[in-house]
């Protein structure tokens, strides 16, 4: 059995850069990943057998992109004659839907990486990187486990360090969806594109989504505005979690300290590295 983190992130900014043929979008983000998120244990089971243990509000089994990535995993050890097996898949959930923080995207490269040690199907990081762009946009950057500036529809990565950051995660409780989001006609699809620098570099560090998401939600403009009299507020991935950046760990929790009897905040570090990549060498070295 394995017991691993699977790690919020944050979007520092998020612009939209035109829009494919395909119908995917075009953008430049910076992600950082954090110090807090879900948690998932995976039990191995005899082959053909994947259980999702108790139950994960508004998301139906067949939906649940952490089953999803241990089928795939399963069809492409068998397909190459690799080790697999089967699994029960117990999530802990702490990311919210909706969120903006990439949590169902977090489960799912942290179950590609744990059930391939677990089975020990031999599959590389760049290998699961590609399986997990599959899945979805965002699953490689939680399986290459490097903060990173990336671009193209969120697979082009390139790993930049960002060294210890704090922030406070306001969570509004307004899940916005990210599909309905894209699909707004109003949104900017055509800012130019930036070249890679440090963030210190970037002229406003804007998410291109926080103008709508703020139109569509009176909770969440509350909020910003809440956050905004602290600092400069910011909004991660399509929504809804705002976001500030503090000082140092005592500035955080300060900030926190101030917001905490009328919103749901949390005070979080920023890291280079996932945190799941030292919870699965201390895991498999004792197996």
């Amino acid at each position: 059995m394995l017991r691993l983190p699977a790690p919020a992130k944050l979007n520092l900014f998020l612009r939209i850069t035109g829009r494919r043929a395909d119908g995917y979008h075009e953008l430049q983000t910076l992600f950082q990943l954090l110090d807090w998120g879900d948690e998932l244990e995976l039990h191995g089971l005899e082959k053909g057998r994947l259980e999702r243990a108790g139950h994960v509000p508004g998301v139906p089994a067949e939906a649940d992109l952490s089953l999803r990535a241990a089928r795939l995993l399963q069809e492409r050890a068998q397909a190459l004659g690799r080790p697999w097996a089967g699994a029960r898949i117990t999530l802990h959930k702490a990311i919210p839907l909706g969120s903006g923080l990439g949590g169902a995207s977090s489960d799912a490269a942290t179950v590609l990486l744990g059930l391939n040690a677990l089975w020990g199907s031999g599959f590389s990081r760049a290998e699961l990187t590609a399986l997990g762009a599959r899945l979805g946009a965002d699953v490689p950057v939680f399986v290459q486990g490097d903060s990173a500036w990336a671009e193209g529809v969120g697979e082009r990565l390139s790993p930049l360090a960002l060294g210890e950051r704090h922030y406070v995660l306001l969570l509004p409780g307004a899940g916005l969806a990210t599909r309905e989001m894209f699909a707004d006609p109003e949104l900017r699809r055509d800012a130019a594109p930036w070249s890679m620098a440090l963030p210190e570099a970037l002229p406003a560090l804007e998410n291109d989504f926080l103008p709508l998401a703020l139109k569509r939600s009176e909770v969440l403009r509350d909020a910003f505005k809440a956050l905004q009299s602290l600092g400069p507020a910011r909004m991660s991935g399509s929504g809804s979690t705002l976001f500030l950046e503090a000082m140092n760990e005592t500035h955080a929790n300060e900030l926190t300290t101030a917001l905490k009897n009328n919103y749901n905040v949390r005070a979080v570090r920023g890291v280079d590295r996932s945190p799941v990549y030292g919870a699965l060498a201390a895991q498999t070295l004792s197996m």
